[in-house]
């Protein structure tokens, strides 16, 4: 990413019609007819009344390049930058989110002490600097006290912000190995045709991954960078050295993605099968008058665009979610919400792959969507496919911002509930033992809930859920608002304790224990709140 501004122009690209692009990515969309939305061309509204899920991803970004959300500026104080770490994570907790997305490389830096790669100049203002603490361990562990998921975000191939490299520690990857790297538009990035470059950052990348306990790697949209107008990538030598001459330039340069995603996935199920590998592409693949497998859009394609194809990752197995960036409203001519996400549902339709939906909080905030609803009738919209399973907001800024707005209404409308982040079958996992003893006593509108965890359990968190009574249909625990809370589990010790609110004394309640990958046991035997 560079500026916020520059940035969120990159994740626009398509905007109204007549509108204007900003910044180094602007790319010309050409004008489109409207698009019915599914529930349009069906005769119906997407059904918005039903039961919220109690299983549904809800996460944010928390974006380190330029500052955007953390750090919030270069060189605060290890003390700061926890405290300012942690009120993120308190925000996410607060609007009932299960995940954060945080970046911890974004440009060939890291966030925590890697052998092959320098501190990141975000912490502290200097490359290689050491900002006093690891932020990324404090961050891991800071999230799992809270039960959140922690998904490591990476920039596989961006150097520097900018063309020049003057500001890289002398014995930056870039500097030292000659030819890995160029400029770019306003950047600098390893060249992803090198054999070599992309075994860098697979290595970088899986240092991470082998000695952190992090839940997930996540990409976002930055392969090749997008395309300047009337300026190439400067590979031609490159593809002159490595391809044997069967694929033409651009089908190379996506073979060159594909094959650094494959191998990114296989690093990881040999070393541990339980971290996710996600993905969130730019959200058109291909306009349809572009290949018939396409959506019914317009807009700037990221087969072409960032040479990445996201479909075939995701009909190929390559990832185990795919995040898209849905980024424009219900009914835009170019790029119509109401037609990406049946799209997109219709790709992963077949696969094991999970689909999160990528919001555009940011575009609420700045007032390019001026509608506050926007977003929550996203999701309403999303409840009629069954196959998207949850959203992620970029970014936590945004978030933040729009706490009393945009998000506030998300919030009402959806997350008034905790959830449970859904189980992705081909991951595996083992089903916990259910807990035991279980009691509730009720004093001034809180619950205190006791029950032992099986001492040889697997269970890395508990919920707890309201139910009818004794004899209760396990049907229930699929209703969200019988769900009253989700915790960490307490490792040291046999007897666990929850605080819940919102129940009362006479009513029942069940808890349930669940593994790292959040398969769930049988629920305990029905207790009476005392």
């Amino acid at each position: 990413m560079t500026d916020l501004s520059t940035d969120l122009s990159r994740r626009s690209f398509v905007t109204l019609s007549g509108a204007a692009t900003t910044g180094a990515f602007a790319v010309a969309i050409g004008a489109a007819p409207a698009v019915a939305s599914p529930s349009q061309r069906e005769g119906k509204e997407p059904d918005a009344t039903s039961a919220p899920r109690a299983r549904e991803f809800r996460a944010m970004w928390i974006a380190s390049t330029t500052n955007i959300d953390y750090p919030s500026r270069m060189g605060l104080s290890a003390e700061e930058s926890k405290a300012e770490f942690v009120s993120w994570l308190d925000l996410a907790k607060e609007l009932n989110l299960n995940a954060v997305i945080s970046q911890i490389r974004p440009t060939a830096d890291a966030f925590w002490p890697s052998p092959y790669e320098p501190w990141s100049h975000f912490l502290t203002g200097e490359q290689g600097k050491d900002p006093g603490f690891d932020p990324l361990a404090f961050q891991i562990e800071e999230a799992h006290k809270r039960n959140l998921e922690f998904h490591a975000w990476y920039n596989p191939f961006r150097v520097s912000m900018t063309e020049s490299v003057d500001h890289l520690v002398p014995d930056h990857p870039a500097l030292v190995n000659e030819g890995w790297a160029w400029a770019y538009g306003t950047k600098t990035y390893f060249d992803p045709g090198i054999p070599e470059v992309r075994e860098h950052s697979l290595r970088a990348i899986m240092h991470s991954v082998e000695n952190y306990d992090i839940d997930a790697v996540h990409f976002d949209d930055y392969f090749y960078p997008y395309k300047v107008e009337g300026e190439d990538y400067p590979d031609q030598a490159t593809y002159e050295r490595y391809s044997d001459g069967t694929l033409p330039l651009d089908d190379w340069r996506r073979e060159n993605i594909t094959l650094f995603i494959r191998e990114m996935r296989d690093r990881i199920r040999a070393c541990k099968p339980w971290v996710k590998f996600g993905i969130s592409p730019f959200g058109i693949w291909r306009n349809e008058t572009s290949d018939p497998a396409g959506s019914a859009t317009s807009g700037s394609e990221s087969y072409e665009i960032i040479c990445a194809d996201s479909r075939a990752w995701v009909k190929d197995g390559l990832v185990d979610y795919i995040n898209p960036q849905i980024y424009w409203q219900i009914g835009l001519e170019v790029a119509d919400y109401a037609a990406l996400v049946p799209w997109w549902s219709d790709v992963v339709e077949g696969t094991d792959v999970a689909l999160y939906i990528g919001q555009a909080m940011y575009k609420q905030a700045e007032g390019t969507i001026k509608d506050p609803g926007e977003m929550a009738r996203h999701l309403d919209f999303n409840r009629a496919y069954p196959r998207v399973e949850g959203d992620v907001y970029f970014s936590a800024k945004s978030v933040r911002d729009e706490r009393d707005g945009a998000m506030g209404k998300v919030y009402e409308r959806h997350y008034a509930h905790p959830a449970i982040v859904p189980v992705i079958a081909h991951m595996g996992g083992e089903t916990p033992r259910m807990p035991k003893g279980l009691s509730a006593r009720c004093s001034r509108g809180i619950t205190n809930v006791e029950f032992n965890r099986h001492p040889h359990s697997v269970a890395t968190s508990f919920a707890v859920y309201r139910v009818s009574g004794a004899g209760f249909d396990p049907a229930e625990l699929e209703d969200g608002r019988n769900l009253l809370a989700c915790v960490r589990a307490d490792e040291l010790s046999v007897r666990q304790s929850v605080q819940v609110e919102g129940i009362d004394r006479g009513e029942w309640i069940v808890v349930t224990a669940l593994d790292r990958l959040w398969n769930e046991s049988e629920p305990s035997k029905a207790k009476r709140v005392r």
